[in-house]
């Protein structure tokens, strides 16, 4: 993965956890962003410290 796509899903990440702290949307529309994210980007683990 390019530098460009690895800074672009992380900050579309970081703007959805932000939305979910705001509770602006549910846990569980959290996470189905969040797979949808890492499917779109190839990204095959989460290693978060925070996997909410």
């Amino acid at each position: 993965m390019g530098k460009d796509r690895l800074l672009r899903y992380s900050m579309q990440l970081a703007m959805l956890k932000q939305l979910l702290s705001a509770k602006k949307i549910s846990t569980e529309e959290y996470q189905k962003i969040k797979n949808r994210l890492m499917e779109d980007y190839g990204i095959i683990a989460d290693f978060s410290l925070a996997n909410t």
